[in-house]
């Protein structure tokens, strides 16, 4: 006789669906060193990430942990999670840090460890993929063939669960190759300043206020940013409020031209471009109108400000070639991610100001590695030379 597909779900042992197992398993953690984790989400039709799965793998075991079954409780992994005796492994963290300052009222896990950036600090490259670490420090290969998954849907397949925890079980052993070369390169302060940038509890705080600095608008009249300012503060709020995405109430676009136009009724709104029918004459509509009005009763003093793109001096462009050439020559030499040391924009404020660009390659360990010899380059004290075919730094004095 066929087993229903339920019960087929419910006795895979590898997958975690009632609060009690789950306060057992993280009984059992809390005396590991280190535990790895990861998570499977959707927000495509949301404005919060909806977690639909949170896999974590111990010294020997290795769970997936289903937030949608009934009765879960997760206070258990959330008290694990802030366990300071525990290290929690992730690779590319971001968003996942992301979902548990949401869920965790503002907290964060602590201490957590990202392989992504170990890998930059190791001279993997940026950005490195899980996938890559898998192929290159394993020599294993990854079934992918589940990325695109609907993780909401139940039940959950074995193909589904197979996937989702070799996001972690892989992780155990990229973790410890990573850290062992962090170690013998004495590079652990490196990732230690760059994890505590990751952690930062502002990169997670949503303000609607500033809702509109993401917002590309083609002036820097302070009326039309203060009127932008506001009406990107209300759909931002309802944004959340709704749990639905911005472009779901209004394109950036719309927003746009809405801030440089400000209509001053709804016949007016009702023909700005981008305006779904109706909308002008909804609550909304009205809701949106006010805003516009609040814009445009703002006092000049409070208006916000948007400065343009900075101009440099004619003639600094062989500077700047110059740095992005010593760039990838120290990030070859330190077999680290260029991007860790400096990104474009950095080499252009180097350029222009020197020591007094505020940009992370004059401070910390970039500066050892990269902002000092770049300020040295900058001032000609340093010049570059091709020896038996290989760029080198020669002293000019």
């Amino acid at each position: 006789m066929d087993i229903p597909r339920f019960l087929v779900y419910q006795r895979d042992m590898s997958l975690i669906t009632s609060a009690k197992d789950l306060k057992s398993l993280c009984t059992r953690l809390k005396k590991a060193e280190f535990i790895t984790v990861d998570t499977e989400f959707i927000r495509e039709r949301t404005y919060w990430a909806r977690l639909c799965l949170i896999q974590v793998a111990g010294p020997d075991e290795a769970f997936a942990i289903d937030p949608l079954a009934e009765g879960m409780d997760l206070a258990p992994l959330y008290e694990l999670f802030l366990d300071k005796k525990v290290l929690k492994v992730f690779h590319a963290c971001r968003q996942d840090l992301e979902i548990f300052f949401k869920e965790m009222n503002g907290k964060l896990p602590t201490p957590i460890f990202d392989t992504q950036i170990a890998s930059m600090v190791c001279g993997f490259g940026e950005q490195v993929g899980y996938e890559v670490l898998v192929n290159s420090l394993l020599k294993k290969q990854l079934d992918k063939s589940s990325r695109f998954t609907d993780w909401a849907q139940r039940p959950l397949t074995s193909k589904q669960l197979k996937y989702a925890l070799g996001d972690v079980t892989h992780l155990r052993a990229i973790y410890e190759k990573l850290n062992a070369k962090i170690e013998k390169l004495k590079r652990g302060s490196w990732i230690k300043e760059e994890l505590k940038k990751l952690i930062d509890k502002e990169n997670f705080i949503t303000r609607p206020e500033e809702a509109w600095e993401r917002i590309k608008i083609p002036t820097h009249k302070p009326r039309a940013l203060g009127i932008l300012r506001e009406i990107a503060a209300w759909r931002e709020q309802l944004a959340q409020s709704a749990d639905v995405p911005r472009g779901r109430i209004l394109k950036d676009e719309a927003l746009a031209e809405i801030a440089l136009h400000a209509p001053p009724s709804k016949e007016a709104l009702g023909k700005m471009r981008g305006m779904q029918q109706g909308f002008a004459e909804s609550e909304k509509g009205a809701q949106l109108l006010e805003a516009v009005k609040r814009g445009l009763e703002t006092p000049e003093k409070n208006l916000p400000k948007r400065e343009p793109r900075q101009h440099f001096p004619p003639g600094l462009a062989p500077t700047i070639d110059l740095l992005r050439v010593l760039l990838k020559l120290k990030s070859e030499e330190n077999e680290v991610a260029s991007k860790l040391l400096a990104c474009a924009s950095d080499l252009e404020l180097i350029a222009a100001f020197g020591d007094k660009a505020e940009v992370p390659a004059m401070s910390g360990w970039q500066f050892k590695v990269f902002g000092k010899e770049a300020l040295e380059l900058r001032d000609g004290k340093l010049a570059l030379a091709i020896e038996e075919n290989k760029l080198k730094l020669v002293k000019t004095a």
